[in-house]
């Protein structure tokens, strides 16, 4: 059986300036506040709802471990936690240009995700407790927002 992919939705995520926590046993590890934004798809649209951030460490072997915890609010108003784990191929001074404000090339870039969501078992967008997805984060072009799309895998 071979496995198909759906588009579930874009997140479009505005984020503060990081905050270093510096340089640990992990790599170089820091915290990235989200503001707010929006997403949009085929299947969910709405907002994006400030108090979460991502919680990363730029590794010592060039890759860089994602870990972003956030709440949606979609346009019917329902609430819907997300947790986005991933990895990409982005060392500490890649992350310190992307920072900095300056273009990422789309060349030689990877960064992927494994969206989880928790919702309301009662609500509409339930059957997203049960679905498996997947990321795709594209190269920043801007130090104070990042694009996800997110796959649901059929």
């Amino acid at each position: 059986m071979m496995l198909a992919l759906s588009h579930l939705t874009t997140l479009e995520v505005e984020l503060a300036p990081a905050l270093e926590v510096g340089r640990t046993a992990a790599g170089v590890r820091r915290v990235i506040p989200i503001t707010g934004g929006f997403f949009s798809g085929p299947r969910l649209n709405g907002k994006i709802l400030p108090g979460g951030a991502d919680w990363n460490v730029a590794r010592t072997d060039g890759i860089t471990h994602l870990w972003a915890r956030y709440t949606l609010r979609t346009d019917t108003g329902e609430h819907i936690m997300i947790t986005n784990e991933g990895w990409g191929t982005q060392d500490d001074e890649t992350m310190r240009r992307i920072f900095s404000g300056e273009t990422q090339p789309d060349e030689g870039w990877y960064c992927r995700t494994q969206p989880q969501f928790e919702v309301d078992l009662d609500g509409p967008s339930a059957w997203l407790n049960d679905v498996v997805c997947v990321g795709s984060l594209r190269p920043p072009h801007r130090a104070d927002r990042v694009t996800v799309d997110i796959f649901q895998v059929d």
